[in-house]
């Protein structure tokens, strides 16, 4: 549907019961805009109602009016058709002229559009009330009259008297099996799974209630009741706030009928109407809000459709407090259907209930071999992941050295379900690094290799699912269960560290916790720095200006407290200019800043070496990110006691500080102050990190690869 030259098929969907009044009217428009499928489905009808649907020549399909439910007979209307797109008209709903090409038009507008709704526009003869609170409330939806997309965050309304639906939504969502408002649950659950809607002003009906004042008060009760029911809302009341309200509403009816030319006679007949419809309105949408803690027979009687979810039996409501004796108190349960084909982690599952596929025998000498099979396993990614960097610029370099290297994205996520792996390749290339060999999405095809090599958490149980492998390897970037409170996804990631993986960790202080926390065999390796773009640039260097890695949505990057040091910082130094960069996010704080986003690595380059202090903060294992900012002469400031001493050491050329905000101001205020110590460290971190290269990183990863070849020959 995404393309705009096919053209999606279209049912349409009527419940239909004693609905003789406008049925042959809404039939011939449905003709009219030459729809593929009608299907009619009555529950129960006495009157001509089944006459006119047969007389048409559209489906029909009949059940026992017992049977009827809002959701359940209109997910079996979804299923016994056939289109696309699925409509849901109600037998007093008649579409205008253009009905059907405009909820074509509205499902064009996006990918995502799961569901489109239009304007119920006012018969002739609807009394002002309705037609006012109708024109009103639906014009509120579109300030110029355009179809407008809606997405999560804003407004859930949807409304079956006139909606369309696309198929693959309806099949991931379905209406909830419950007495009433199907369709406003359907618009909440359609934001929580991604999808979005499409108001469509195109798309109208001539549809309204013509109810009496009694009547009218009692389908208000049903529809704030259904409301509270599929999404909790509690209508608020009181007696002074409804009383003004209800002269705002009548003072608009009246506008609004003078506006339609009635005359001053007519008017006063209709602010006595009004103000019986608005206050009746208030008072039954407040009860029927609250119905629940109603007695049954009261229920009944306030409900239009006599409803009053008394038990089977009929002794008395279900779920109420007072009930008779032997009814259940636990409310009706609501039939969830499934909404997916799979678990979220089935190949953990498939792991824990099959284990691992056996390796082939070593061969006498492998590990010796010039020339190896590498199959990289990486979990989903995106620009700017310093992780994936890491791998694909040790893994390029491997593959310059002769190896046969593969690399295969396992995306357990689905974020890159609808690329193709041509396109992941060339963003590999363009985000990380220039690899030739190729690129796999999934294991279907998958080849074998002398070393299957895990990487994010999320990959390990399927790689060690993958046969026709000699020997397997993790290459791990960083300690991730630390990276959830307790859950399943921080008992699965320390799962990983178990099953006898040969490890290659990205820092010595990670090697010796896999060792000393798991008893994992493993090695290390040190990042690594392209000194030909990571140098200081002929650019001038501020004296004002600290920047600092503020990527939020990594947790293990300290953001909350890295803001905090800095707003003490400008209130120490109010004019000092302060950079924050590394996510497209833009964040909330009590001091300005200026926000670049996610950056190139030329760009990064020459913030490095303009700028006058770095602060970057890692809970874990430590980042690139100092050793680059280092390479361009630029002093930074990380945390003290977690893993940056075992590579600078505690007197190295960073600047370190405990988890404290004023600690950290302190360290970087030691190197605005002091030009001496700023000159040292600037020296100092040039020196050091001159031998942290990516040839010497893939050194120490590819000694790692042919340990675990040797631990395999070793083993037999």
């Amino acid at each position: 549907m995404s393309e705009s030259s096919v053209v999606p098929s279209m049912s349409v969907v009527i419940p239909v019961k004693d609905g003789e009044r406008y049925l042959e009217e809404l039939l011939d428009a449905l003709a009219r805009e030459g729809v593929d499928e009608v299907l009619a489905i009555d529950s129960g009808s006495r009157d001509r109602s089944l006459q006119i649907v047969r007389a048409a020549e559209v489906e029909l399909l009949e059940i026992d009016p017992a049977e009827f439910g809002h959701g359940r007979t209109r997910n079996l209307g979804a299923e016994h058709s056939s289109g696309e797109l699925i409509c849901f008209l109600t037998q007093d709903a008649t579409p205008v002229p253009g009905w059907a090409t405009a909820y074509r038009a509205a499902f064009a507008l996006d990918e995502h559009v799961g569901a489109a709704y239009g304007p119920h526009l006012p018969r002739p003869d609807t009394s002002p009330m309705i037609a006012r609170e109708l024109t009103e409330f639906f014009a509120s939806f579109s300030a110029d009259g355009q179809p407008a997309v809606q997405r999560p965050g804003g407004q859930t309304f949807l409304s079956n008297v006139n909606a369309c639906y696309a198929r693959a939504c309806w099949e991931e969502i379905r209406f909830r099996e419950i007495a009433y408002s199907e369709d406003q649950a359907f618009g909440a659950d359609l934001f929580q799974d991604g999808w979005v809607k499409v108001y469509q002003p195109s798309a109208a009906v001539l549809h309204a209630h013509d109810y009496g004042a009694l009547e009218f008060m009692r389908r208000y009760f049903d529809e704030y009741r259904g409301l509270h029911e599929s999404t909790g809302h509690v209508e608020p009341f009181g007696v002074l706030a409804t009383a003004r309200q209800v002269r705002a509403e009548v003072a608009g009816d009246r506008r609004w009928a003078a506006e339609q030319g009635l005359s001053g006679t007519e008017q006063a007949s209709l602010t006595a109407r009004s103000a019986v419809h608005h206050g009746g309105r208030r008072v039954f949408s407040a009860l029927g809000s609250r119905a629940e803690r109603l007695p049954a027979p009261v229920r009944g009687r306030l409900s239009l459709e006599g409803r009053d979810d008394r038990a089977a039996d009929g002794s008395g409501a279900a779920g109420e407090p007072d009930s008779a004796p032997g009814v259940s108190p636990v409310p009706p349960t609501t039939h969830i259907s499934p909404k997916r084909d799979h678990d979220d982690y089935e190949d953990v599952a498939r792991f824990w209930r099959e284990g691992a596929a056996p390796l082939l025998d070593p061969v006498p000498g492998m590990a010796e071999r010039e020339r190896l099979r590498l199959a990289l396993v990486i979990p989903s990614f995106r620009r700017g992941s310093g992780g994936h960097n890491t791998l694909l610029q040790i893994f390029s370099r491997l593959e310059q050295r002769g190896h046969l290297c593969s690399v295969w994205l396992y995306d357990f996520t689905g974020q890159h379900n609808a690329e193709w792996p041509a396109v992941i390749r060339s963003d590999i290339r363009e985000f990380f690094a220039p690899i030739e060999g190729p690129v796999y999405k999934g294991f279907e095809h998958w080849q074998g290799a002398d070393v299957a090599i895990a990487t994010g958490w999320q990959t390990v149980h399927p790689t060690l699912m993958l046969d026709q492998c000699r020997a397997r390897a993790y290459i791990v970037n960083d300690h991730e269960p630390e990276f959830y409170a307790a859950s399943t996804e921080r008992e699965m990631a320390e799962d990983t560290y178990r099953h006898d993986l040969h490890c290659i960790a990205a820092s010595p202080w990670l090697r010796d916790l896999l060792v000393e926390r798991y008893d994992a065999s493993a090695d290390a390796f040190q990042l690594g720095v392209d000194h030909a773009l990571y140098q200081p640039r002929p650019v001038t260097r501020k004296q004002d200006t600290v920047i600092y890695y503020a990527r939020h949505v990594t947790p293990r990057r300290a953001v909350p407290v890295g803001l905090m040091a800095l707003s003490e910082l400008h209130r120490r130094r109010p004019d000092l200019r302060i950079v924050l960069f590394g996510d497209e996010g833009q964040l909330e704080s009590p001091f300005p800043y200026e926000h670049l986003g996610v950056l190139t690595p030329p760009q990064l380059a020459t913030l490095y070496s303009e700028a006058t202090v770095g602060l970057c903060l890692s809970l874990t294992n430590f980042s690139l990110m100092p050793k680059e900012m280092l390479a361009c002469g630029l002093p930074c400031v990380e945390l003290a006691g977690v893993s940056a001493e075992s590579i600078f050491g505690s007197d190295g050329p960073l600047e370190l500080a405990t988890l404290d905000p004023r600690s950290i101001a302190d360290a970087l205020e030691r190197l605005l102050d002091d030009p001496q110590r700023w000159a040292q460290r600037s020296r100092e971190g040039i020196e050091f990190v001159a031998s942290h290269t990516w040839e010497h990183a893939t050194d120490e990863v590819e000694a790692g690869l042919r340990h675990a070849l040797r631990e395999r020959e070793q083993s037999e």
